[in-house]
C-alpha cells in the first residue's frame, strides 16, 4: 500500500509485482519524487520486497524501514503478531492478515488456523481490536481480500461481534 504525504511516502506491506516490475518502479519513483520513504510491516512475512524497495530509496531517507512518520499510527495487535496502522488523515485502517475481506464487503477476523504461532485466538483477537472502534474508520485496507472503501466502523464493529460469538 502506498501513502503519499507531502513531505514522506510510506509503503505498508509492499508486493512488488512479478510482471510488468520495471514499469511499476518507475512509476513509483515518479510518485516518491526524492521525499523520504519508510517501509512499515504489518506482519513478519509482509516484508516481501521491503530490503529491494530500501536499497532503492536509500538515497532519500536515513532508516527506510519501520520509520513511523507523523501521520501515520501504529495499533499493535499484542500476542497476535500483527501491527495495523492508522491513517488518521484519510480514515483508514490497515491491516495485514488479522482481518480479512468478506465476500459480503465487510471484513473477518481471520480464521484461526491463521493465528498458530501466536497466542491469541479468534475471540482474543477480536478483543484487541475493539479499542479500534474508538476510531473514526471510513476504510479498511486488507491484504486478502477486497478492501471497504465506506462504513468501514461498522464493517470492523461486524467482524469482531462475530469473531466473539463464534
Amino acid at each position: 500500500m502506498l501513502y503519499e504525504q507531502p513531505d514522506v511516502v510510506a509503503l505498508i506491506d509492499p508486493l512488488l509485482p512479478s510482471d510488468g516490475r520495471a514499469e511499476f518502479l518507475a512509476w513509483l519513483d515518479e510518485r516518491v519524487a526524492g521525499r523520504p520513504v519508510t517501509i512499515l510491516t504489518t506482519i513478519r512475512w509482509h516484508r516481501r520486497d521491503r530490503e529491494e524497495l530500501a536499497r532503492r530509496y536509500r538515497a532519500n531517507t536515513t532508516r527506510a524501514w519501520n520509520a513511523l512518520p507523523v501521520g501515520v499510527e501504529q495499533r499493535p495487535l499484542r500476542g497476535a503478531g500483527e501491527t495495523l496502522f492508522w491513517l488518521p488523515a484519510v480514515a483508514t485502517l490497515v491491516a495485514g492478515d488479522r482481518l480479512v475481506g468478506a465476500s459480503d464487503g465487510g471484513v473477518n477476523v481471520c480464521p484461526q488456523s491463521w493465528l498458530e504461532g501466536v497466542r491469541a485466538n479468534r475471540a482474543d483477537v477480536a478483543g484487541l481490536m475493539r479499542p479500534l472502534l474508538e476510531l473514526p474508520i471510513e476504510r479498511v485496507l486488507v491484504s486478502h481480500g477486497e478492501p471497504v472503501l465506506h462504513e468501514g466502523h461498522a464493517a470492523l464493529a461486524r467482524a469482531i461481534a462475530e469473531a466473539d460469538a463464534g
